[in-house]
């Protein structure tokens, strides 16, 4: 959900207010000069970084998979010369559509657990959801397998106290992540910075993340019956969206996000457990664990998704719920289509931020004028971040594009590199693409007076989104 989907316009109101009160910041200006020159492809494994024979024989055995060896290895190089973690093989990813699946997948793995549970998430309502979360959770815990819940303070303002206190008096230890009321923040107060991971953890074997929160928005899946529940609108719409799950050595880079957020939040210590086990290979697939954070000097998802686009070379789909790109992506997805690139967007058609939603159609006009395709996805209110790259560069996170993402908050994306998994989200976007209607030129210009209105009075906003 965005940043804005929560509650009456007055709550909203009352965060801006706030939110206004916060330094304004930047977006990092990306050259050659980030990637280290003449990169040397490294790839890690479960022991530590494979040697020059290792690693080629890992790049061996993916480039077998039926692409141009030339796109795989450019990039590879690419998404290997940035810095932070590194790229991790023998991990298993599984791929997770909508919340029914999602939410089926992560209670087994809890119900699972024999040492710690890691649960770091934006939104974590008191529904039916929430409770069955609460009870997997506080059942564990009860069992003498230790949970550490954060959560973000804007993303549940709607989460009555009682909820999260049923959690503390089993045991479970809870982290409000930067409080709205400042006289509780332990760590610094900046009401403008959000945590908007979707991170669950368990014994730091298995990790979920991508985009779904914890919420009964999700209780019906968005290809098939439509949910009971209303949307926004008025209308009855199901959430679309993506989530993954990542078994492998991979997973200590994500456990390692969760355990410094806690330790720069201030948390109590984190009992003793078993958080970083030896992590046995357990499948073929490349994943890169990226994190950003508004106190790092830029963002890294922001850099490693424009280095992608810069060196696409044959396709690009964006699925994304909340697009409102910044001036260099622009340049960046023009540049591309200018030199034969075929990009393609799946947007939402309906939303749950109406100042997100008309300020990135203010982008519509330049991006299809640069012979950009753009479509909205109807059925459903999209809420899913993906995005494919020549067939063998995957992304899915939390990552919205837009300026908040990648100023604002904390955020966690996988990249998974190789032409397999790379199918399987082809095939995702496909499945939308057919659910969806296309946007022209042509009838993007006959749209009233009162849309384009919207979408400058929304893009002023943009910064802030």
């Amino acid at each position: 959900m965005s940043n804005l989907s929560r509650g009456a316009w007055g709550r909203w109101l009352v965060v801006m207010q706030l939110v206004l009160l916060g330094a304004c910041s930047s977006l990092p200006t990306i050259v050659p000069d980030l990637s280290r020159k003449n990169p040397r492809v490294a790839v890690e494994g479960a022991a530590g970084p494979l040697t020059a024979a290792q690693s080629k024989a890992v790049l061996d055995r993916l480039k077998a998979g039926g692409k141009p060896t030339s796109i795989f290895d450019r990039h590879l190089a690419f998404e290997d010369a940035l810095p932070g973690t590194p790229l991790v093989t023998g991990n298993q990813v599984t791929l997770l559509v909508d919340g029914p699946n999602t939410y089926k997948a992560m209670l087994a793995a809890i119900r699972g657990a024999r040492d710690h549970i890691n649960l770091e998430t934006y939104i974590l309502e008191d529904d039916e959801i929430g409770q069955q979360f609460a009870a997997a959770l506080v059942a564990k815990q009860r069992a003498g397998v230790q949970v550490n819940v954060m959560y973000d303070s804007v993303g549940t303002l709607g989460t009555k106290k009682e909820f999260f206190q049923q959690l503390r008096d089993a045991g479970i230890r809870t982290l409000q992540y930067n409080p709205v009321n400042p006289l509780t923040a332990k760590a610094g107060w900046d009401v403008n910075e959000r945590d908007h991971r979707k991170l669950l953890i368990v014994d730091g074997r298995t990790a979920f993340l991508g985009g779904i929160n914890i919420s009964s928005v999700y209780e019906a899946g968005s290809f098939s019956e439509r949910s009971a529940r209303s949307g926004p609108t008025g209308e009855k719409l199901p959430w679309r969206d993506t989530h993954l799950q990542i078994d492998g050595p991979v997973v200590a880079d994500l456990q390692r996000l969760f355990t410094d957020t806690w330790a720069q939040q201030k948390g109590d210590p984190l009992p003793t457990r078993n958080y970083f086990p030896k992590l046995a290979p357990k499948g073929d697939d490349v994943v890169r664990a990226i994190g950003s954070s508004p106190k790092d000097p830029y963002s890294l998802i922001y850099a490693t998704l424009i280095s992608a686009i810069d060196s696409a070379e044959s396709d690009i789909l964006i699925t994304n719920a909340y697009f409102v790109p910044d001036p260099q992506l622009m340049v960046a997805l023009k540049a591309a289509v200018a030199r034969g690139v075929k990009v393609t967007l799946i947007l939402p058609s309906k939303t749950d931020s109406k100042l997100v939603f008309h300020a990135g159609r203010a982008s519509y006009t330049e991006l299809l004028e640069a012979g950009i395709r753009i479509h909205e996805r109807k059925g459903a209110l999209l809420h899913s971040k993906t995005a494919l790259i020549d067939g063998v560069w995957s992304t899915i996170g939390s990552t919205n594009i837009d300026w908040r993402s990648f100023l604002h908050n904390l955020e966690v994306n996988a990249v998974i590199l190789g032409p397999a998994f790379g199918q399987q989200l082809r095939a995702l976007f496909d499945r939308d693409l057919a659910e969806s209607n296309e946007i022209t030129l042509e009838a993007w210009r006959r749209r009233g007076i009162g849309l384009r209105v919207r979408e400058t009075l929304s893009k002023a906003w943009e910064y802030w989104l």
